[in-house]
């Protein structure tokens, strides 16, 4: 899809020097961009992995100082909400364990999309990689630490004296949902941070505010009585954690939950596909 030019000639980006492809269909550029991503997807899972190892190189511990951190944290914020609210310890202690360990997931998951492209400014500019790898590469990369965060669940169940039931695997199709709205989400904000650079502060911000309003730390039954429904029914954060959280609780999501994710997830990725097919081009330029 890429060919190397070592003169600057028509249609070529003249930072990468990069021969920029030209359109022969409906969002053909970015087929070809997430296609050739997904068949190079050891390129994304290596880097993922550097990138993890990268971070704890010569500490004993290693990633797992994530996994102590969100233990500790579940530890103390179960404690606290847990008595605010007077719900049976061993009941909120699990419910606050799942829901931090995957809100987590999801908001480092953004946050890192917003940069996506802008913190491999050098690899885009020198190496012929789709861009899609960036993208894949952090999700990848917050997949490895949920793989080391979920550790803290089956201990939790332990302390609490509770057993998993068989419904934790329905979390398995649940987390696949989630990670393709996961990318599209990435996607578009990675175009959209890569031109606008205050935008990572904003999704920062707002991500603070929605898991105020998402139950992450609080149970959905604890809302008062006046509050309506809706409050949880038009959240769509609340859906794509309900879908991976609740299997895990011995519960399975609702049928509004994963129809609200399956069509996030289609509307989502007609328009990601459609900005990253007309913006793709021009990233380069905006690094």
């Amino acid at each position: 899809m890429y060919r190397t030019f070592r003169t600057v000639g028509p249609g070529q980006n003249r930072r990468t020097g990069y021969m920029l492809p030209t359109r022969t269909g409906f969002l053909a550029e970015a087929f070809a961009d997430i296609g050739a991503a997904l068949e190079k997807h050891h390129l994304a899972t290596t880097f993922s992995w550097q990138d993890v190892a990268q971070r704890y190189r010569r500490s004993r511990v290693g990633a797992f100082w994530l996994t102590i951190n969100m233990g500790v944290l579940i530890g103390a914020l179960g404690f606290v909400f847990g008595t605010l609210f007077r719900s049976p310890m061993d009941e909120f202690l699990p419910y606050i364990c799942v829901s931090l360990i995957i809100w987590s997931f999801i908001s480092s998951a953004i946050n890192e999309g917003c940069t996506a492209f802008i913190s491999a400014e050098g690899i885009i500019l020198q190496v012929r990689m789709p861009l899609f790898t960036h993208v894949l590469r952090t999700l990848y990369r917050n997949a490895i630490i949920l793989g080391h965060n979920i550790l803290i669940y089956p201990v939790v169940l332990l302390a609490v004296g509770r057993a998993p039931t068989w419904d934790v695997f329905v979390a398995v199709p649940g987390f696949v949902i989630l990670s393709l709205n996961l990318l599209w989400i990435m996607l578009i904000l990675g175009v959209l941070c890569a031109r606008y650079r205050d935008m990572t502060q904003v999704m920062q911000n707002l991500l603070q505010v929605i898991m105020y309003l998402t139950p992450v730390m609080w149970m959905p039954r604890t809302l008062p009585d006046g509050i309506s429904r809706l409050l949880l029914d038009l959240n769509p954060f609340y859906h794509l954690i309900s879908i991976v959280r609740d299997p895990f609780l011995g519960q399975l999501p609702s049928a509004t939950s994963w129809t609200a994710c399956i069509v996030f997830a289609i509307v989502g990725w007609a328009a990601a596909l459609l900005l990253f097919d007309r913006y793709r081009h021009r990233i380069p330029y905006w690094l």
